[in-house]
């Protein structure tokens, strides 16, 4: 298997070595994110819904929502920006003229994938430095890894809602208004 540059002599500097290992990962595929949306002219976080919806399919903007933890209100404003930009589209859905289903477009993978060919090859390359049995014991660890992802955003999700909820909204002019659970206070509109 791949050598890691510094041994660690003691299981608790494997497990360190092992975070702060995560935390480089983590901000590198950020800010490799980030270059891509930048090339694309989208936001970081628009380029992911594009990944999202390429894992879903056509899907509405309330599962987006709940898919991202996003109010329906943000997941709006993205999906104007991903469709101005000519990535999705959104169709009525057939069994319900009232919801709108939001469709990635075949284009848009097109569009996207020119951007993606390098780090494909390369990764293709450190997997041949591998054996079939490493690249298992890889392959398990980032299943393993993605579902605790998926588990702690949503432990976060859920605590956010109940600070939230009992979270008092900044005082103005005397009075302190709590703030609705997953909601942002209003901006107020009286003049100082």
């Amino acid at each position: 298997m791949h050598n890691v540059s510094r041994s660690p002599s003691s299981r608790v500097e494997l497990h360190a070595r092992g975070l702060q290992l995560g935390r480089e990962l983590s901000t590198r595929a950020a800010l490799f994110h980030q270059a891509i949306a930048m090339r694309l002219g989208l936001g970081a976080s628009d380029h992911k819904f594009i990944g999202i919806l390429s894992g879903t399919g056509p899907v509405t903007a309330g599962r987006l929502a709940d898919l991202t933890g996003l109010t329906t209100g943000a997941v709006t404003g993205v999906i104007d920006r991903l469709e101005r930009a000519g990535f999705v589209r959104r169709d009525r859905d057939p069994g319900d003229r009232r919801r709108v289903i939001i469709r990635p477009l075949p284009e848009a993978r097109a569009t996207i994938a020119p951007h993606m060919e390098s780090i494909a090859r390369a990764t293709l390359a450190l997997y041949s430095r591998y054996s079939e049995q490493e690249l298992t014991l890889v392959f398990q660890y980032l299943a393993e890894v993605t579902r605790m992802l998926h588990e702690e955003t949503l432990k976060l999700r859920e605590e956010t809602v109940r600070v939230r909820a009992v979270t008092p909204r900044p005082r103005r002019r005397g009075r302190s208004v709590p703030v609705a659970a997953g909601r942002r206070a209003a901006p107020s509109t009286a003049r100082r």
